[in-house]
């Protein structure tokens, strides 16, 4: 009785969603199509030149066995991808506190599950935000319906993140290469996965996409190459499959992991495919959040231990 009480009122929270809201676009559906939301796979973006000066940071925080990356790009914008489990919130807004951030202009939830989208509602709470996206993902958690409850009581509303789509920051390429379906069975595979790109540099942030989303997006002829990946689902496995790495071709791989996890994360065959296609790993377990800078040439990592 509790779970068909509670999955009535997301029922309930999602219609009055659907109809309210301060933007256009209809929260949980998908964008409507224009030039400037939706590009197909084959085309480039024209990527802009780096500003003399300009730096580019991506803050892979440490929020233990889950996901907060806080981008801040070189026009000065912040984007949040994540905030980590349910106990998490409060870490992440004085992260971001800390690093001067007084409001979000991109702020996605990658799917669903609790050690992504946990800390999120403390976060919409907390900060003005401009654009919320997340994929055409549902779940009876009492956890996504605190989210939703935070995105209404807000007057937000929910953009579809579906590949093709192009977030709206400026000074950088930023678009989703994934999901590329409706439907999943597996909630991992809902993941939005994101590409940055400013001057040579590039990030491919991939939320829990396992092998299935990662076929997928090599199908697509999507843009994959990346100097620095956010590996899929902790270091599971079932994630950063050897066609999949082939193609994104990192020179460092960041690991989201919590220590001594009971998953087992990061997993032995992902450390050793990564290890095969010559890629530097960093793991939050190991070094607590690490920073990542560039001007658009070089890049400099710090960690925090």
């Amino acid at each position: 009785m509790k779970n068909k009480s509670r999955y009535f009122l997301i029922f309930v929270l999602i219609i009055c969603l659907l109809t309210a809201g301060c933007a256009s676009r209809n929260p949980l559906s998908p964008l409507d199509s224009s030039p400037s939301q939706t590009q197909s796979p084959e085309q480039n973006l024209n990527q802009p030149e780096p500003a003399a000066g300009k730096v580019l940071k991506v803050h892979f925080i440490d929020v233990g066995q889950g996901d907060a990356i806080l981008i801040q790009t070189p026009s000065g914008q912040n984007m949040l991808i994540d905030a980590g489990e349910n106990d998490q919130g409060n870490t992440v807004v004085n992260y971001l506190t800390a690093q001067g951030v007084k409001d979000l202009a991109v702020v996605v939830g990658t799917h669903p599950h609790s050690d992504h989208i946990g800390g999120l509602d403390t976060v919409i709470n907390h900060f003005p935000i401009g654009n919320l996206y997340m994929p055409q993902a549902t779940h009876t958690t009492k956890t996504f319906l605190d989210v939703l409850t935070a995105i209404k009581n807000k007057g937000l509303s929910i953009s579809t993140a579906k590949a093709g789509v192009v977030l709206p920051l400026n000074g950088v390429n930023c678009r989703f290469v994934a999901p590329l379906k409706d439907t999943y069975e597996d909630l991992n595979n809902y993941s939005a996965v994101i590409r940055l790109e400013y001057g040579s540099q590039s990030f491919l942030f991939c939320g829990d996409a396992e092998t299935e989303s990662e076929t997928q997006m090599l199908s697509s002829g999507a843009q994959l190459k990346c100097t620095a990946i956010k590996i899929g689902h902790h270091g599971s496995n079932t994630s950063t499959g050897s066609k999949f790495l082939k193609a994104a071709r990192p020179q460092w791989a960041v690991i989201m992991v919590g220590k001594d996890n009971s998953y087992g994360h990061p997993h032995a065959q992902t450390l050793s495919r990564l290890s095969q296609a010559g890629a530097t790993v960093y793991r939050t377990d190991l070094s607590g959040t690490i920073v990542f800078s560039t001007d658009g040439n070089d890049m400099q990592i710090t960690k925090e231990r």
